[in-house]
């Protein structure tokens, strides 16, 4: 029934957490993993420093080579993650993914986008991002996804936050 998987990561604090249950999931169904991260678009400050600085031609050749250096990077970041939290015996593990992506874009939009082109089957997410605070219940990605995605979603509650509320 789960023959592929996606797991959406923000590379944050519980990115190992989240990844360590996509594997899991991913072993169980002997299910392919996809994994995605959005990168949301340059902010209008950012966008308007740039210019300050660069010409045109330099600012064109940054959006079109430098944006896609930036992303490979973080895709080969993704990657040797994986490899470091998993150590040797993980190297099955390491084969069950398909690709890394990296894309530009709003992070709910970018996932559903991803979901839908890879036609997977399960969708797994954290609960929260890197930033946001125990006294929120979801993150505002996770509460679009749950909202919104055709296929089931499997999330990971923040640990953070449940060890807070046990006190």
């Amino acid at each position: 029934m789960i023959r592929s998987m996606l797991y959406a990561t923000d590379l944050g604090l519980y990115a190992p957490l989240v990844m360590q249950h996509a594997l899991a999931m991913a072993r169980t169904f002997n299910a392919d993993l996809y994994v995605v991260h959005a990168v949301e678009p340059m902010g209008l400050f950012a966008e308007s420093v740039l210019q300050s600085y660069l010409d045109e031609q330099a600012l064109n050749e940054f959006h079109s080579q430098g944006l896609k250096t930036v992303i490979a990077n973080i895709e080969q970041r993704v990657l040797d993650s994986f490899r470091e939290e998993l150590g040797d015996e993980g190297e099955q593990d390491l084969l069950r993914i398909r690709a890394v992506r990296v894309l530009q874009g709003d992070p709910s939009q970018v996932i559903l986008d991803q979901v839908q082109k890879l036609s997977v089957d399960l969708l797994i997410v954290g609960s929260h991002s890197h930033g946001v605070g125990a006294e929120t219940p979801l993150g505002r990605t996770a509460t679009r996804l749950l909202q919104l995605s055709k296929v089931p979603v499997y999330m990971v509650p923040l640990v953070e936050r449940r060890r807070r509320e046990d006190r």
